[in-house]
């Protein structure tokens, strides 16, 4: 197979914050605004995610709109299991987030181990890209834990909480492109706060004024964002900004992840 996912570029970061956003702000709205229930609106969306993830795995290369679909619906469905965990089991948040990195540490070393490579940029094996979806969903579920837990427990405002985890993004970004932190680590850790980042976002545009939100309430908000991606994934579908490597990988980069076309990403492998 081509590989499977998107080249990390400004779009994929917009993408993935918007679709952030969304799976804070529809979950609210099914669960909540619309009255499904937390475990209706989890069966729910666990069934579009399946088949979202069925349509994805099918292809062979990297289609930007099943795959968006399948981060988004990922977005939303990893929101609810901490939500179910936290409002439904009442687990303590703290203990949440632990479990949580504790699946991401044994979900990357079992990737590893397995593969002897975290490189996204040789998704092309099934095996490989079942790892990376994984991976997706607990980073999903850890954001959502950790970015709750830090919220409740600091007492925050809603713009506060968007600025401070913008603010985490903006210094991981210049750790890695000043102080040399290593580009895969970078990437995951940035990945992880993207979701409390759309989350807050999302919180604080669905929020009433009183509350200090802007008001637009979840549908509001989730229809926003939404078109806001369908854009994005059209203007990328017709553009393809985002895809570099058209060709099947020859031994040595699907071993290591390096590619003709990408020669810089050497650091990626270990």
């Amino acid at each position: 197979m081509l590989n499977k996912v998107p080249e990390v570029t400004i779009y994929f970061w917009i993408i993935k914050i918007l679709c952030t956003t969304i799976g804070e702000s529809l979950a609210d709205y099914i669960n909540e605004t619309l009255g499904f229930g937390l475990g209706p609106t989890t069966v729910l969306m666990t069934v579009l995610l399946v088949i979202a993830l069925v349509a994805q795995f099918r292809r062979r290369q990297y289609v930007p709109a099943v795959y968006w679909t399948n981060v988004a619906l990922i977005s939303v469905v990893g929101t609810l299991v901490t939500d179910n965990l936290t409002d439904g089991l009442g687990v303590d948040l703290a203990l949440s987030t632990a479990v949580f990195t504790v699946l991401l540490a044994f979900t990357f070393l079992a990737w590893y181990r397995s593969e002897h490579t975290l490189s996204i940029h040789s998704i092309v094996t099934t095996r490989r890209e079942s790892f990376y979806w994984l991976t997706v969903l607990v980073t999903f579920a850890l954001g959502t834990a950790a970015g709750d837990l830090l919220t409740d427990r600091l007492g925050i405002s809603l713009i506060a909480a968007v600025l401070i985890f913008a603010a985490v993004i903006a210094l991981i970004f210049a750790a890695h492109r000043v102080a040399g932190l290593g580009p895969i680590l970078s990437f995951w850790i940035a990945y992880i706060f993207t979701r409390p980042l759309g989350g807050s976002t999302g919180d604080f545009l669905s929020g009433t004024r009183s509350e200090g939100g802007a008001g637009l309430g979840t549908l509001g908000t989730s229809l926003i964002f939404l078109a806001a991606i369908v854009a994005t994934v059209a203007y990328l579908t017709v553009t393809k900004k985002d895809q570099t490597e058209r060709r099947p990988l020859t031994d040595a980069e699907f071993r290591t992840g390096i590619t003709d076309a990408d020669p810089d990403l050497s650091s990626l492998i270990h």
